[in-house]
């Protein structure tokens, strides 16, 4: 059996890693006719840290500065993408590739990561990463190997190549 892709869930940090991944989620997406859903997850502060800028500037005004942040991360999102749109435009007549939706969501990043791979119908998640290394990875874990081992789903992990 070929397994179908037609959904693509492409989970972003904003990093330079993320951005690369990127064009394999385009690839994907151009080659199987897929959408491409963008989430990226902003950590959460801790709980005491969040009281304490809360009493510190006032509960309005706290969540007046989150809604805030959370639309510059949309509109940074969509500039990164239609900025793509036009590095590709030059070898395609269109931008190849269909973005469904971006979504943001404050939490821990593997838990939202999971959370949406389990409460949509993806078929694979592409994201990138720092790739810090094997000892590095057994002692603390990342992002994408938290991911890769909690996933349903197929995850595509894209590591940036070496520089010359």
């Amino acid at each position: 059996m070929i397994p179908e892709i037609k959904t693509i869930l492409y989970a972003t940090d904003l990093s330079e890693n993320a951005q690369y991944a990127f064009g394999y989620a385009v690839s994907l997406a151009n080659r199987y006719d897929a959408r491409i859903i963008v989430l990226h997850v902003i950590e959460d502060i801790s709980h005491q840290m969040n009281m304490q800028v809360a009493d510190l500037l006032g509960a309005e005004k706290w969540q007046e500065l989150q809604r805030t942040r959370k639309k510059e991360v949309v509109e940074t999102l969509v500039h990164k993408i239609e900025a793509f749109c036009a590095e590709t435009a030059a070898a395609h007549e269109s931008c190849p590739f269909t973005i469904t939706d971006i979504k943001v969501r404050n939490g821990h990043p593997v838990e939202e990561i999971i959370a949406e791979s389990i409460a949509s119908d993806y078929d694979v998640i592409v994201m990138g990463t720092h790739g810090h290394g094997i000892l590095a990875g057994a002692m603390m874990g990342s992002t994408a190997m938290r991911v890769v081992r909690r996933s349903h789903v197929p995850v595509m992990v894209i590591r940036l190549p070496k520089t010359a």
